[in-house]
C-alpha cells in the first residue's frame, strides 16, 4: 500500500498524461499488488457470501461531459457484487490518500426497487431500524447514508413519521480510514470484517426486494 499511495500523492500533483506516461512502469507495478489485495479480499468475502464477480475501476476518467478534465481519477477502487436476483447490494472499496474507506449498499436503485423499499418503509421501519440501532452497525457505520430527495416523493404523505427513510434515494454505509489504518498490517482484515458487518443490512434488504407487498416471493 505504501508504493499506491506514493503514486497516487504524486498523480494528484501531476495530473496530467505526460506525468503518467513516464510513470508508467510504476502504474503497473501498483495495479498489479492492488489486485492481489483486491483478490484475496474478494476470497475471503467469497467465504461468506455469494458473489457474482468483482470490478476493479479503471483509473482513467471519461472526461466528456465534465468540467474537470483532469484524465485520471487519484484513487483506486474495487466493486464487488452479489449473486442476482436473490441476493442485493453491491460491496466498495476505496483506497485514496486521505479518502480512503470501505462501503456498499445501493448506490442507484431503479425506479421499481426504490419504490419497493419506500412501500416497505411506509408500511414499517421497525426492522431497518433494528438494524441501524445496533451496535455492531453503529462501531462499524455510525448511520445509514444515502441522498434524499427534497421532499416527499409522489404518492407518500410528507408527514409520515418514516419521511427521512423514505425521501432517501440511496441506502449506503462506509467506514473511513486513514492513511495509517490503510499502511498498517492490520487493513485487510479489518476491510474483510467491516464488509461482513452490511450482511445483516444487506440481507433484510433482499428480503424486502425479493418479495412483493405481501411478503410472497418474486422468484
Amino acid at each position: 500500500m505504501k508504493k499506491t499511495f506514493e503514486f497516487l500523492t504524486h498523480l494528484q500533483h501531476n495530473n496530467n498524461r505526460e506525468w503518467f506516461a513516464q510513470h508508467k512502469t510504476e502504474y503497473d507495478l501498483v495495479v498489479k499488488q492492488n489486485k492481489i489485495l483486491f483478490n484475496q479480499i474478494y476470497a475471503e468475502l467469497q467465504e461468506h457470501d455469494n458473489l457474482k464477480g468483482n470490478h476493479i475501476f479503471r483509473i482513467y476518467r471519461d472526461v466528456r461531459f465534465s468540467k474537470d478534465q483532469t484524465p485520471y481519477k487519484t484513487n483506486f477502487g474495487v466493486g464487488y457484487s452479489r449473486s442476482k436476483p436473490m441476493l442485493r447490494g453491491g460491496y466498495y472499496i476505496q483506497l485514496e490518500p486521505g479518502n480512503s474507506f470501505v462501503g456498499g449498499g445501493f448506490w442507484a436503485p431503479d425506479a421499481k426497487d426504490l419504490l419497493r423499499i419506500r412501500k416497505e418503509f411506509e408500511i414499517s421501519t421497525t426492522e431497518i431500524e433494528k438494524i441501524t440501532s445496533d451496535k455492531n452497525f453503529i462501531h462499524y457505520f455510525g448511520e445509514l447514508q444515502g441522498d434524499s430527495v427534497k421532499t416527499a416523493p409522489r404518492g407518500f404523505d410528507k408527514n409520515h413519521p418514516a419521511i427521512d427513510l423514505i425521501r432517501k434515494k440511496q441506502f449506503l454505509v462506509m467506514r473511513k480510514f486513514t492513511d495509517k489504518e490503510v499502511l498498517s498490517d492490520n487493513f485487510q482484515k479489518e476491510a474483510v470484517l467491516t464488509l461482513l458487518a452490511m450482511r445483516p443490512f444487506f440481507d433484510y434488504m433482499s428480503e424486502v426486494l425479493t418479495t412483493d407487498m405481501n411478503g410472497e416471493p418474486l422468484f
